[in-house]
């Protein structure tokens, strides 16, 4: 068992009508700890993260978040999502307003902060993201590597417990690629409890506590990086580690 995990999956499945995309996930994550999510297309590794701040729901199991056990209830999605900053694959920034604006929302409106407040807060966040001397333009003023950090700055801002990333590089090119994976590995050194659901590698092999990889819904291994790149204990994970170095 890890030291106080900060969420847990018990014998979690989902199903959509009655296929079922996942299937019997038991998996905790302890406080500080980087855990990188891998797998092939259809493997169900998004679906996974997004049944922790109810983007999707599961139909079997538990599923415990920061000690709060979710369920159907609109509320505890709400106290959930507070505690689980998300990044998307796409940045779902609002095209009006600036990036500043864009991270000041959910603090003024959600949390109460002041506008004064709020900005204070979004700058020293937009700096940690290498972003701070963008904050008066709009997304398409913005590289994708640019907007993509804002999306950083922006789910930071709401002081989350942990940070979830959904294949956060996919849609970049690969200077943004390198520019955003810098500055998650800055957060990872900061000590953020992260899930990322990536085909980066050498950033997994980096960064990580624990590699998880899936397969047709299942985990079908847990391992430490070095354990996962230089000696996989499954077949699957072999072949899929031999397809993503060769590609």
């Amino acid at each position: 068992m890890l030291q106080t995990p900060v969420i847990s999956f018990e014998k979690l499945s989902k199903y959509y009508g009655t296929f079922q995309v996942l299937k019997n996930i038991n998996l905790e994550v302890a406080k500080g700890e980087r855990v990188v999510i891998c797998g092939p297309s259809g493997s169900g590794k998004s679906t996974l993260i997004r049944c922790i701040n109810r983007l999707e729901a599961h139909q079997e199991g538990r599923l415990i978040v920061d000690g709060i056990e979710m369920d159907d209830s609109p509320a505890t999605a709400r106290r959930v999502r507070d505690r689980a900053g998300m990044c998307f694959q796409h940045f779902n920034l609002f095209p009006h307003l600036t990036a500043l604006e864009n991270c000041t929302l959910s603090p003024i409106f959600t949390h109460k902060l002041t506008r004064q407040a709020a900005e204070q807060r979004a700058m020293d966040y937009l700096a940690r993201v290498r972003m701070d001397g963008f904050a008066g333009k709009y997304p398409s003023q913005l590289s994708g590597g640019q907007q993509q950090r804002v999306a950083i700055a922006r789910s930071l801002c709401t002081e989350p417990e942990v940070m979830l990333f959904d294949e956060p590089t996919s849609a970049l090119d690969p200077e943004s690629i390198s520019e955003v994976l810098d500055v998650m590995a800055d957060l990872a050194d900061d000590g953020m409890t992260m899930l990322c659901v990536t085909h980066e590698m050498g950033f997994a092999r980096k960064v990580a506590d624990r590699v998880v990889f899936m397969d047709a819904g299942e985990i079908v291994e847990i391992a430490d990086p070095e354990t996962f790149f230089t000696s996989p204990a499954h077949e699957r994970s072999a072949r899929f580690l031999q397809q993503i170095i060769n590609h």
